[in-house]
């Protein structure tokens, strides 16, 4: 199919030498260009099909199909141009036209292709598209940057593609259909927003795999206690709307601390099944210790009046910035940790990853990567890896050169990372919750 689209391509391209070059009547000529004209428009604005349902799939799909097309046409095209002046019957006028015919629909097809791939990409950052932008007219450069925006949808269309066959797949097993709802807790200085989701595309698929998910709402920034007696009163409310006995909870970062403290010190050890923690300081954040240390009382003072304004006009009732921050440090998490005891009926285990080198992820996790490499050893930029270990642990691992930092962890840039697939990580994490009978 792709050799006749290229074939039809080269042939739209030239139907001006076609015209000058051919000794066809005119009745033929005119019925072979509107032809070929037809088949043109059919290439450009065809997305192809692909075996689930997903527009924006189909667009990746038909976005870096046109791409590839054009590429691949770049120099039977070019060729066909040179050889055009050396023709007995053309003219300079209509070799001038044929550059300009050419030229504007062979970067029209490219043109539509760049649109439809940047719109059903998610991979694609702002970076490319702004160095696009600035050497779209370098040679060289240029399809150095084509060929990079290129591979990275085809390889986005071929993983989101395998990932929605996956799914559909399995989607009547219910793999994540746990016993008990699932109740994600998010970490400090976020909230769960509905149209920007903490968690990425994790829920979604937690979702459509039979998983019944809430989220804990606590306020962005409180106090350990604070923020346990705000999610104790959310799994109330959870409890009561779905008639559970209990519920499965996973914590991101300080959430994991509220959790424990809410289970522990606020009456939920009888409702929490499970605590699962994801990259939380247990021992605290030796990085805060440090960062409260060296700046000054007033910079410090001024940030915490900067965001406490910014989160109320954002949802939250009372954020608090300082207090929050201060239940990290390491002798802060010590003074709580008698209030945060495990409660033997319910199952602990904490997972934790690594960054593997300063260009693992961006700011401001990789300046964090280097103090608290400094202070501490490995680490995701946030947390480093002996604080994170609290009842049954495992090491989150990924293949490729990066490692995984403290926001790959909850999906926070939705990037497909080499070796680790977030979703998937989640699916299995609460599918074995499901085979215990949680």
């Amino acid at each position: 199919m792709k050799i006749l689209e290229i074939i039809l391509l080269l042939v739209f391209y030239n139907l001006i030498p076609f015209w000058n070059l051919s000794h066809l009547p005119a009745a033929v000529k005119t019925i072979v260009t509107v032809l070929v004209s037809a088949a043109y428009l059919i290439i450009l604005f065809r997305n192809g099909k692909v075996p689930v349902k997903s527009f924006r799939l189909r667009a990746l799909n038909g976005g870096t199909r046109l791409i590839w097309l054009s590429g691949m046409t770049f120099l039977p095209e070019l060729a066909a141009l040179i050889a055009y002046p050396f023709c007995p019957r053309a003219g300079t006028l209509s070799f001038v036209l044929t550059i300009i015919f050419a030229v504007v629909f062979s970067m029209l097809t490219f043109l539509v292709g760049f649109i439809k791939t940047a719109v059903g990409s998610k991979q694609i950052k702002l970076l490319d598209y702004v160095f696009l932008f600035i050497f779209w007219w370098v040679p060289i450069v240029n399809l150095v940057l084509i060929r990079r925006f290129y591979k990275k949808a085809k390889r986005e269309f071929i993983f989101e593609l395998s990932k929605a066959e996956l799914e559909e797949a399995r989607a009547e097993n219910e793999m994540c259909r746990t016993k008990y709802p699932i109740v994600m807790v998010h970490g400090i200085f976020f909230r769960d927003w509905q149209y920007m989701n903490y968690w990425g595309r994790v829920p979604a698929t937690l979702i459509r795999n039979g998983a019944n998910v809430f989220y804990g709402d606590q306020q962005s920034a409180k106090s350990i206690p604070e923020s346990a007696a705000e999610l104790k009163s959310q799994i109330e409310k959870i409890l009561a709307e779905t008639g559970a006995e209990k519920v499965n909870i996973i914590a991101h970062s300080k959430g994991g601390l509220d959790s424990r403290y809410a289970i522990s010190s606020l009456g939920l050890g009888d409702r929490v099944a499970t605590l699962t923690t994801i990259n939380t300081p247990h021992l605290g954040s030796d990085m805060v210790d440090h960062l409260m240390n060296k700046c000054p009382d007033g910079m410090v003072k001024w940030i915490e009046k900067k965001y406490n304004t910014v989160f109320r006009k954002l949802g939250d009732n009372d954020p608090d910035f300082i207090a929050g921050l201060n239940d990290l440090r390491p002798s802060r998490i010590a003074e709580l940790e008698p209030y945060m005891e495990d409660v033997p009926e319910v199952s602990y285990r904490s997972c934790m990853s690594v960054m593997k080198n300063f260009f693992s992820a961006g700011l401001p996790l990789n300046i964090g990567y280097l103090l608290i490499k400094r202070l501490n050893g490995r680490n995701d930029g946030l947390v480093w890896e002996g604080a994170a270990q609290h009842g049954e642990f495992r090491m989150v691992t990924a293949s490729g050169v990066r490692g995984i930092s403290h926001g790959d962890t909850i999906d926070l840039f939705r990037e497909n990372i080499e070796g680790y697939d977030v979703r998937e990580f989640y699916a299995n994490l609460v599918a074995e919750l499901k085979n215990q009978g949680y």
